[in-house]
């Protein structure tokens, strides 16, 4: 992907083409802000108010980061960029992987369906829900979109959670250290 976005801006720009640059800068922003609207649709039907706030502050945050990076784009390092967002992307999907275990076991015992040990706590830290460290905690909650934190998990989630990790995270270590830019 580096590559050809890399190769497609030396040929605009080789020819002078900003408006080819422009677009094509358009096009990729573009395809990210309909992938957004998507994803704050229902958000937006449930609870309007806190989600235009939510969304202006992303906007203006955005914004920020856009005028940070362009101040700072010539010296950024693209590869370590990608590296570092593809880590936090797979610590991401292990979270959502993990909590997708939570949410089958919750519907196991609601079903009748016997998970044995797999439903049974593996750990549970005595973190008060009104604790900001608790995963609906304002600090913890942050955890737990991330990374899929939470004070209170069953075996599943926890098998689920680590492996994933101790597959994805070394492969993609592996990725960006074998591959030379």
């Amino acid at each position: 992907m580096k590559q050809d976005i890399e190769q497609r801006v030396a040929t605009y720009m080789s020819k002078g083409e900003t408006v080819g640059l422009g677009v094509f800068a358009f096009i990729a922003v573009f395809r990210e802000a309909v992938e957004m609207a998507l994803f704050l649709t229902p958000f937006i039907i449930i609870t309007p108010l806190f989600s235009f706030i939510g969304v202006t502050m992303g906007i203006l945050a955005a914004l920020v980061l856009a005028y940070v990076i362009f101040a700072i784009g010539v010296r950024l390092n693209i590869r370590r960029f990608f590296y570092m967002t593809a880590v936090l992307l797979i610590l991401i999907a292990g979270g959502l992987a993990g909590y997708g275990a939570h949410e089958f076991v919750e519907y196991a015992e609601e079903s009748g369906i016997e998970l044995g040990w797999l439903s049974e706590i593996a750990y549970s830290l005595p973190i008060q829900q009104s604790d900001p460290l608790h995963h609906k905690g304002i600090i913890g909650s942050i955890f737990a979109v991330m990374v899929g934190y939470t004070v209170k998990a069953e075996w599943l989630r926890v098998i689920l959670h680590v492996s994933y990790l101790l597959v994805a995270l070394p492969a993609i270590i592996y990725k960006y250290r074998s591959v030379k830019s």
